[in-house]
């Protein structure tokens, strides 16, 4: 697994917002470059949130005992995309 794909934010992303970021503590931030900003930061946050959602639907947990504790909803959401076959 490559960093990009254990990460999920696109490199040149996470780069563009550490350089506004930068500016920002600078104060040499623009409206233009602030407005950017904001419309990364909420295409991180997006991304952050779909990788969560995606990793946690394709997982299963158990108990100290081996017995699947896996919640109601994500099975049913696991069986509707076919990832479970009981």
């Amino acid at each position: 697994m490559t960093k990009q794909e254990k990460n999920s934010q696109p490199p040149e992303l996470v780069k563009r917002i550490n350089e506004l970021a930068q500016k920002q503590k600078m104060g040499t931030l623009t409206d233009a470059e602030a407005k950017e900003q904001g419309k990364l930061r909420q295409e991180y946050l997006a991304n952050f949130r779909q990788g969560l959602k995606d990793r946690i639907e394709h997982t299963k947990l158990y108990d100290k005992n081996g017995n699947e504790i896996t919640s109601r909803k994500v099975r049913n959401l696991q069986q509707k995309n076919g990832w479970r076959k009981d």
